[in-house]
């Protein structure tokens, strides 16, 4: 095992409230930002590589998408060895390096964890599977008889979150409960020994310096025991989501980050009902941050996103913690994309987005530089996902052929699943790979990215976008810088300048500056102001056209 380095030390800050509470954090989705090795596949080598870009950016902290020794079953998210890197990323050595080195440039490192599953190859299951039914080795995953008078039918009604049964027939007749994939069984947290062994894997990455952790599923880990139908369920609290029960197990890791210095710091992807059963996740003495899931689904449409802005503010500000705003992530339609269309129905928690008709590009672009501004100009914390700064759009039209995300399969082909917007990001060049895979030995031919890249991304590559004050990389660098440099930025509240028409939104934050986005379909003259920040698109006459926006000193 690697000893923890002694030599990487945390960021330091001269602010006065801890870091997460402000920080914009960037998501490296491992396999597709950089491509150190020449393999056609991200690593950590390529991540170390880019740290010059990602400073220059402007970003606070890095959220990385699992790394651990896993079979890929679900790229990652099936973890067999949460101590060891896997293979294909890296060793734990080079990432003890990149921590190191992201934190000389002032960059935090907040991996990935997943405490809800784990792989069907982690030692601990394939012990469970060799011990056979009733064995201690059993209990920390949650095996039970079958129905029926053969056992023949699962235990109870759930589904997989990925299609399909949740639930999977071994040699012996006992089934094993799986919300994911069949080689995603999941853990059970009634048994002292799953806490003591993720508490254990806490600290074997907080002695190594990084700065946090992202918690996959945080509103799950927590079965009923009973493990009772879903089929005619009245309300009430669900047998596996958002449970009461997880809160005590945040409780204690809250208290064992808080034995390391530097306000290391937990963020939950929580799917919850409401928003006050979110900010019961982030009490005082629970975890940090939560994505903001409702930002995130809300239609380009002013009236719905004042009020899940001010819903989040409030809500939130009852237990004291900060909004975290989000706009894609490695799960969803690409926000350009989004943008550019309507939903084909109303878009829920824990169900797919499902667009009608085309994307106009151009429109869900310039909406989607509008919303940068929004989104960065709220109060608190904000997540970029890599490309968003590129403009990347979702790419639609992927051969059936290359799709590799698990819900393709379990969905009987009906979806097509997530990896339109998982497609490595192109960094220079007129041509594929644009950059993403690089050999730097020279010894070998590089391989194609794991996903194909469009043949008209040239214009969106990184090297293209730099020093041009049109583009959408040089928007969001100009936001950080600002962001980094006001003092009415960050953590915080705001006020609304309510002399607005209805579909324009205009809130000021102290000392002296105001946001103001327009999404109605006429031009609006600019408030009172000293002088204008910056601009999503260029202005006339002190007007903003439709889908632009403008931070203003005033």
């Amino acid at each position: 095992m690697n000893r923890p380095r002694s030599n990487s030390t945390v960021p330091t800050t001269t602010a006065t409230t801890p870091w997460w509470r402000s920080a914009v954090i960037y998501q490296v989705y491992i396999r597709s930002f950089a491509d150190g090795n020449g393999d056609g596949v991200g690593d950590i080598a390529g991540i170390r590589s880019r740290l010059p870009y990602l400073k220059s950016l402007g970003v606070d902290a890095l959220w990385i998408n699992p790394w651990y020794k896993s079979p890929q079953a679900d790229h990652g998210y099936d973890v067999a060895d949460y101590r060891e890197i896997d293979p294909l990323f890296g060793t734990v050595t080079q990432a003890e390096l990149l921590i190191e080195e992201a934190h000389a440039h002032g960059i935090r490192i907040v991996p990935d964890l997943v405490p809800n599953h784990s792989s069907d190859q982690h030692p601990w299951f394939q012990a469970a599977l060799a011990a056979g039914p009733g064995s201690p080795e059993r209990e920390r995953y949650t095996f039970r008889p079958g129905r029926g008078p053969d056992g023949a039918l699962p235990p109870n009604d759930w589904d997989s979150r990925f299609g399909g049964p949740a639930w999977t027939r071994v040699d012996d007749g006992e089934w094993y409960l799986h919300l994911f994939t069949p080689q995603q069984p999941d853990l059970n947290w009634q048994h002292p020994d799953v806490h003591a062994e993720f508490e254990s894997v806490l600290r074997f990455w907080f002695d190594r310096g990084v700065d946090g952790f992202r918690i996959d599923v945080a509103h799950g880990l927590v079965k009923d025991p009973e493990l009772p139908d879903l089929t005619g369920r009245d309300g009430g609290v669900h047998p596996f989501w958002d449970r009461d029960e997880v809160h005590d197990i945040y409780r204690a890791w809250r208290k064992l980050a808080d034995e390391y210095p530097g306000d290391r710091a937990f963020v939950a992807e929580a799917w919850t009902d409401t928003p006050e059963r979110l900010a019961a996740h982030l009490r005082p003495d629970g975890l940090h941050t939560a994505f903001n899931f409702d930002y995130l689904m809300t239609d380009w449409n002013a009236k719905d996103l004042r009020a899940v802005i001010d819903g989040t503010l409030a809500t939130l500000g009852t237990v004291g913690a900060p909004a975290t705003w989000v706009m894609s992530n490695h799960h969803v339609m690409r926000h350009a994309s989004r943008y550019g269309r309507k939903p084909a129905k109303k878009w829920v928690a824990n169900e797919s987005y499902i667009p009608a008709g085309s994307a106009d590009l151009a429109l869900g672009t310039r909406r989607a530089r509008a919303a940068s501004l929004l989104t960065l100009a709220l109060p608190g914390g904000t997540y970029i996902y890599q490309g968003e700064e590129l403009g990347l759009p979702e790419v639609e039209d992927l051969p059936e052929s290359v799709l590799q995300d698990p819900v393709w399969e379990r969905s009987g082909h009906t979806d097509r699943g997530r990896d339109g917007c998982r497609v490595p990001i192109p960094w220079s060049g007129q041509t594929a790979p644009y950059g993403f895979s690089t050999d730097a030995s020279g010894t070998f031919e590089v391989a194609a990215p794991w996903l194909p890249q469009p043949a008209d991304w040239a214009p969106r590559t990184a090297e293209s976008q730099t020093g041009d004050k049109t583009s959408m990389l040089e928007l969001y660098r100009a936001a950080l810088r600002l962001r980094h440099e006001h003092p009415a930025l960050g953590d915080g509240t705001l006020t609304w300048l309510d002399d607005t028409p209805a579909r324009v939104l205009a809130f000021r934050r102290d000392p002296g500056f105001v946001c103001v986005v327009n999404l109605s379909a006429e031009p609006y003259q600019l408030p009172e102001h000293t002088s204008v920040l910056l601009t999503s698109c260029p202005i006339e006459n002190s007007h903003l056209a439709p889908d632009q926006a403008a931070w203003l000193a005033a």
